[in-house]
This record gives C-alpha cells, structure tokens and sequence, in this order.
C-alpha cells in the first residue's frame, strides 16, 4: 500500500422503506470501486437501525476516488435512487496508517515457524 493510500468512509442515511431497495441497487455500485483502482471495498449495513449504510473502500489515492465517483456509471446510479437516500452525502478521507487481515497475519506466522 503506498503511503498516498486513502480509506474513503461514506454514511448513506436511507430513507424509510427503502434500505431493501438501496442495498440491492448500491451493492454493485459499491463493488464497481475496484473497477477505478480500489483494493477493497464493504458495504455495511447496522444491524440497529436497518436504514444506515456506511460504504468503505480503499484507493491509492484521492484521485482514483474522484474518478470513481465521479463516473458516468455511478452518478447514474445516484440519480436513479436518489429517493432512496438522504442528502447531503459526504465522503470522509482517511489516510491509511496500519491494515492487516486474518489470512495475512496466518501467512506471516506460518513463515516465521
């Protein structure tokens, strides 16, 4: 991960009746990220309340985050379900200071053994 690497955090606040509907239109939206350079990405839903969504993805930089949301294809797509969701919708910018996964943390202690 380079050291410009930035995890984005966007809240969606959906509206009543409709956090079926946005999951099922967003899920693939969300997942479209890894087309514009992102490495990861998760659409989450609470468990509280149904209707807060908090996407996460991350990118190499700013830059490939713009180009993503930027894009015909997802701006489209908010548009189309812009009923669905409350705005306005703030994307925050983290700069990525440590990451790790399970799988990862295996790997380097089966190496080590």
């Amino acid at each position: 991960m380079s050291a410009d690497a930035i995890a984005v955090e966007i809240k969606w606040a959906i509206n009543p009746f409709r956090g079926d509907r946005f999951e099922q239109a967003w899920r693939p939206v969300a997942e479209a990220a890894l087309d514009y350079g992102a490495t990861a990405w998760a659409l989450l839903r609470s468990t509280d309340g149904t209707l807060e969504f908090t996407q996460y993805a991350l990118f190499p930089d700013k830059d490939d985050f713009d180009r993503y949301w930027y894009s015909e294809e997802v701006a489209d797509v908010r548009v189309a379900i812009a009923g669905y969701y409350q705005v306005p919708l703030l994307p925050t910018f983290h700069r990525v200071v440590g990451s790790g996964t399970l799988g990862r943390v295996e790997a380097d202690h089966a190496a080590a053994s």
